[in-house]
């Protein structure tokens, strides 16, 4: 029965698996009100689900990154968390003005971000020829490198990123127009800064994935599924492979320095603990809870894997067995990181596709049974429901 549902949706052709693809894309009234959702959000939520939403985007941002990288082209990454310390300290970099104790350009806020993301691209360009030829665990392991060696630069390099206790992150500001605590009524509602900065998180996650989906969709999506499912047969066919697998690294690298932009701004703080092999590894988690290889995914997977700790911070008290650390309980980080492990085995042992395909699975397991249904009654059989 799982060959019978999982078939279908591996299929991008005709026949029974783009009925089902068809049957599952959203249309336009849906995206409509989906956005008319997210738009208004901000005038009812309050501050706490609000930043909890800008997290999520962050990650979804970074994500997606990673799942072009893995998900798409086959390459394991485990240095995604130092593209994202790049860019958030990139942009404190750029944006910081210059004292007798940290290094600051004083360049504006929307440039510095910019720069941020560029300087993001160039770090992974450094590292593109080794990504272009190592694959598997060897690239696994040799961006995981990356991790201590960033971990020993941002407790280090005091001028540059504060030592252990970071540095502060400039507010962000465009066109004159700053995302920063100065109440601005919007419909009498206050709007500070986690309201301003959800319409900016909001837009570059749309942006983020809509240029990924166009890249899959693309020639560039193609050669990196080939690269994916057959190496040899790709290089055979005339696809540069060492060329393909560099230039992957270097979106996704820059998709990792926005995600980290927005990371930082709503921290407003940066710490080198925040960028450690943890968050490398909650990375890993979202696209394979989410659904590799795809955007959506990506998505679904950074709201799960980003809402749960919080959500069981905010209600440790209500909840039986979690408890704040050291009072007896288990710690809402220790137990998210359990949900975690456990989503993650029900998704390769029973959802290889992830949180993304479930929908599809659904509808086409309802379709077989209504193909069956309709064949037992041509029969003049009585088929119970």
């Amino acid at each position: 029965m799982s060959d019978l549902l999982t078939r279908p949706l591996q299929r991008a052709g005709d026949g029974p698996g783009g009925a089902v693809k068809a049957l599952l894309r959203p249309g336009p009234l849906a995206w409509l009100i989906g956005g008319v959702v997210l738009l208004a959000l901000p005038f009812y939520l309050e501050s706490f689900w609000l930043r909890a939403g800008l997290f999520a985007m962050a990650a979804a941002i970074g994500a997606i990154g990673l799942n072009l990288l893995t998900g798409s082209t086959g390459q394991l990454s485990l240095g995604h968390a130092f593209f994202l310390a790049v860019g958030a300290y990139g942009y404190c970099i750029f944006a910081g003005d210059p004292d007798h104790q940290l290094v600051g350009f004083g360049m504006p806020p929307f440039l510095a971000m910019v720069l941020a993301v560029v300087l993001t691209g160039v770090a992974g360009g450094l590292f593109s020829p080794i990504a272009g030829r190592l694959r598997g665990a060897y690239l696994g392991i040799a961006t995981l490198a990356l991790i201590f060696i960033g971990q020993h630069v941002m407790s280090n390099a005091h001028g540059l990123t504060g030592g252990y206790n970071g540095r502060a992150v400039p507010e962000l500001s465009i066109f004159g127009f700053a995302f920063d605590n100065q109440r601005v009524l919007v419909g009498g509602v206050p709007f500070q800064a986690v309201e301003k900065l959800w319409y900016v998180g909001l837009v570059l996650l749309v942006l983020s994935a809509l240029f990924a989906h166009g890249v899959l969709k693309g020639r560039p999506g193609r050669a990196m599924n080939a690269i994916r499912d057959h190496r040899i047969a790709a290089g055979v066919m005339g696809v540069p492979v060492a060329r393909y697998r560099g230039a992957v690294f270097v979106l996704s690298s820059m998709y990792a320095g926005l995600a980290g932009v927005l990371l930082a701004l709503v921290f407003r703080q940066t710490v080198p603990e925040h960028f450690g092999i943890i968050l490398a590894l909650e990375y890993l988690a979202i696209i394979v809870i989410g659904g590799l290889g795809s955007v959506g995914g990506a998505v679904l997977g950074a709201v799960f894997v980003t809402m749960i700790p919080q959500i069981l911070t905010r209600y440790s008290e209500a909840l039986p067995l979690v408890s704040a650390p050291g009072t007896g309980g288990i710690a809402p980080g220790e137990i998210s990181r359990y949900l975690y492990g456990a989503a993650v085995v029900v998704a390769v042992l029973f959802f290889p596709g992830g949180l993304a395909r479930l929908p599809a699975m659904f509808r086409a397991r309802q379709q077989i049974r209504r193909r069956r249904r309709n064949e037992a009654r041509s029969k003049g059989q009585n088929v119970s429901e």
